[in-house]
């Protein structure tokens, strides 16, 4: 399978459901406080790059 999801297709498609900045925040939160490890390796499945991923990181504690 190719590698072809992007983080602006994530947040396009958070959008499209309704979530708003707060929300997706809040959804980082949750993810890294439940499984960090598998925050982080999601990040970098989306391509982010790892600077961007310890401010997100970050941001979400």
């Amino acid at each position: 399978m190719q590698h072809q999801l992007t983080k602006e297709n994530w947040v396009d498609m958070f959008r499209q459901i309704g979530l708003t900045e707060d929300q997706m925040k809040k959804w980082h939160h949750n993810f890294e406080k439940s499984h960090p490890e598998g925050h982080k390796a999601f990040l970098s499945w989306l391509r982010i790059p790892p600077e961007k991923i310890v401010e997100i990181r970050g941001n979400s504690k």
